[in-house]
């Protein structure tokens, strides 16, 4: 039978004829035509296609660790409760009161477009920096939302509401661009502020509604499916070392005196050694690093020159009873103890900022003492000593004593130390020593050492120290170390300052809010100490390890939720991290908690042999100096920019529901992924809590860049990964 056929995709007019004379169905047949052949769809899609717990799971619980979404969290706001200052004391005392899935290795790349948030303002970046930018499909985009945004809440599965924190003002949101002269005391501004959001706290959630517009547009996802990355190495010339923030773009000869990021996201990888090797487990990692890891001929000369360490073999060794200075570090912490007994190392003194990081071994012989010290690495320290610390398992971060302040709240450390550090702590006016008394707890400590005395610098200091009333309670030139240490102890209370019969320095003005601490320049004023119980620093905290999990007054009613905050991470970690994630703690050292609240994740972690550095991001509330006040470390950093450390300084980092509270923030926010891939070590662990409209596509981007994607977890709208990074590189 011969068909007649017209065009392609049109039936014939014999056809049409045909169809014309049929009677037209009744709308019950239709129906019933309908349902039919959505029944025989269902029969066939059941039987043919996988059940979606295949799809998504190989092993299935009922629950994971009680709640997969984010714990209560703080205020957005900052808190004016960061004063620091105690009663009039000489000596620091303590106050006497579901489902899971496996996956194989990762294969693929894809990856997302930028987001939208203002650029740091730093030195110009050379292009291979930018590089690879994603290249995007050739498709339409949404533009981007400005002002006018849908207010989203922060999380579908949140407990309960976030509190509510005193703010002195709002110093969150800002690119990291340098604020002029004149602007010091405000940190830079975002090109779009954040989402308002109803956990923030009502008050602040009111005041969002009646700004908002009267048009609102549904926020573009953080990550869009559509984008393809192509991955490339980064040109600069420190290579393996490249601290993108600290070097100079193309040039690792040379390093930024202050913090200066590039103008565009770093989105580039940066190289692995060529014999680079996973660190020893704890604690012999402390005594021995792969020498290839950390290996530039700066740091060749510098262990020509020294007897406390030694290149031998693979190896760089530490003798334990070698330092820096002679008689070892054991014996220098004891003579320490001895010229100040009240310092009591471990009780009174658990917090302890070493400047100018040289061998770690001040810090790792206070860590027998239950001391935790924070290394701070100079930028300017080309030797990279810093990065041995971090490799030996040593806390540690790289920063400059310039014209900013440092990334730490006021009143943190309990005790700073400066060993041979050669720090003009004199020259203008004093000014870093301004700083280091904004930084130090009311009654801390101030230890200072060096072989040899230059009588100038000594008047210098003298007369420093003595126009911010600080009290010399000891010197001692120690036969065994051969030097000479001396220790200074900030005032307590403000009564002393009152006797200055010259009042220079100054009092700072109100609005000089010492809290404020990101890319913000150091004035020529001194603070005042607390003086009311509701205010923190006014008392000394509980020695440790009781600190840990005390909660001062000034707190208020934010105890409950500290409190709150350490039982579900202690749930968490006990039930779920410990064992549920494939992760072998044993070769887990250095931890970072990249959004930080109220350390309680830290504060769970507090047994294990593991050190966290909690970062407080700085457009969140400003919870850091609670962190400390538990007898915890950490610094603030906005994540829209590269972080102060080394590639591969952590074993281990825990991002629970970062990204979500980035969604606006930042211009490209894949660069935050691909800075986790230059921070975190081959071998090393990411732990991700988020939403799943985020998770999906992130793991897109992390296959792309060869990360194992071990389990993951769903629920509701929620879900978790543990991840892998291994030694692919472009």
């Amino acid at each position: 039978m011969t068909v007649a056929r017209g065009p392609p995709g049109r039936p014939s007019s014999t056809l049409l004829g045909c169809w014309r004379r049929r009677p037209p169905l009744g709308f019950a047949a239709k129906v019933g035509i309908a349902i039919a052949l959505g029944l025989s769809f269902a029969i066939i899609w059941t039987t043919v296609s996988p059940t979606a717990s295949s799809q998504q799971i190989s092993t299935e619980r009922s629950s994971f660790a009680a709640e997969v979404s984010a714990p209560p969290t703080a205020s957005h706001n900052r808190t004016s409760t960061t004063a620091a200052g105690g009663h009039a004391h000489r000596k620091p005392r303590p106050v006497p009161h579901s489902h899971k899935k496996r996956h194989p290795a990762p294969a693929g790349s894809h990856s997302h477009p930028p987001n939208a948030t203002s650029s740091p303002d730093g030195e110009a970046a050379k292009d291979d920096h930018s590089e690879p930018a994603p290249i995007t499909d050739p498709e339409p985009k949404e533009k981007e939302p400005e002002q006018e945004q849908e207010a989203e809440p922060d999380m579908e599965m949140e407990p309960e509401q976030e509190a509510e924190l005193p703010m002195p003002e709002e110093s969150g949101g800002n690119s990291g661009k340098a604020p002029a002269e004149g602007d010091e005391e405000k940190p830079p501004q975002l090109e779009l502020e954040e989402e308002p959001s109803e956990s923030d706290g009502d008050e602040d959630f009111e005041m969002a509604k009646k700004k908002a517009p009267s048009k609102k547009r549904k926020l573009p996802p953080l990550f869009s499916s559509s984008a393809h990355y192509h991955w490339k190495h980064c040109a600069a010339k420190s290579g393996y070392h490249y601290i993108p923030c600290v070097d100079f773009d193309g040039d690792g000869s040379q390093r930024h005196h202050e913090r200066s990021c590039p103008r565009s996201p770093v989105t580039c990888l940066v190289s692995l050694p060529k014999d680079y090797k996973q660190p020893a487990p704890w604690p012999e990692r402390k005594d021995k690093v792969w020498y290839g890891n950390v290996a530039h001929p700066r740091l060749s000369n510098y262990v020509k020159g020294h007897n406390w360490l030694n290149h031998s073999g693979e190896y760089l060794m530490f003798p334990p009873d070698e330092w820096e200075f002679k008689g070892g570090a054991r014996h220098y912490v004891e003579s320490i103890d001895e010229m100040a007994p009240d310092i009591d190392w471990g009780k009174n003194i658990r917090i302890v900022l070493d400047i100018k990081c040289k061998s770690a071994g001040f810090g790792i012989a206070l860590l027998e003492k239950d001391v935790i010290t924070l290394s701070l690495g100079l930028a300017n320290d080309q030797t990279d000593l810093a990065q041995v610390a971090l490799e030996r398992g040593i806390p540690a971060t790289v920063g400059s004593l310039g014209s900013r302040r440092l990334p730490f709240p006021s009143g943190a450390f309990d005790a700073i130390h400066c060993g041979e550090c050669n720090i003009p702590w004199h020259s203008n006016g004093g000014k870093l020593l301004l700083e280091i008394n904004r930084i130090l707890r009311p009654g801390g400590y101030f230890i200072i050492s060096s072989k040899s005395t230059d009588l100038e610098s000594e008047e210098g200091i003298s007369a420093s120290m003595t126009a911010l009333c600080w009290n010399a309670i000891a010197y001692n030139s120690d036969d065994v170390s051969e030097v000479g240490v001396k220790i200074f102890q900030r005032p307590a209370a403000n009564e002393e300052y009152d006797l200055r019969a010259k009042k220079d320095p100054p009092f700072c003005k109100e609005e000089q809010n010492k809290a404020n601490a990101w890319y913000t320049h150091i004035k020529h004023c001194l603070h005042k100490a607390p003086v009311g119980i509701e205010e923190r620093g006014s008392d000394w905290p509980e020695e440790w390890p009781k600190r840990l999990e005390t909660y001062p007054e000034w707190l208020g009613d934010l105890q409950t939720r500290v409190a709150a905050d350490l039982k579900h991470w202690k749930a968490v970690v006990e039930k779920s991290y410990l064992d549920g994630l494939g992760i072998d703690w044993s070769n887990i050292r250095n931890v970072m908690d990249m959004r930080a609240v109220y350390g309680g994740f830290a504060a769970a972690l507090a047994s294990k042999k593991v050190w966290v550095m909690n970062v407080v991001p700085v457009h969140a509330a400003d919870t850091l100096p609670i962190i400390y006040e538990r007898g915890l470390i950490g610094v603030y950093h906005d994540w829209c920019e590269p972080f102060s450390t080394y590639p591969r300084s952590y074993d281990l980092l825990h991002a629970d529901h970062l990204f979500s509270r980035l969604k606006i923030r930042c211009r490209q926010p894949v660069a935050i992924v691909v800075e986790m891939d230059r921070i975190l070590r081959p071998g090393g662990w990411a732990i991700i809590r988020d939403k799943l409209e985020i998770l999906d596509p992130l793991e897109t981007i992390l296959k792309s860049l060869h990360w194992e994607i071990v389990m993951t977890f769903r629920k509701d709208k929620e879900g978790i990964m543990s991840v892998k990074k291994t030694t692919w590189r472009p």
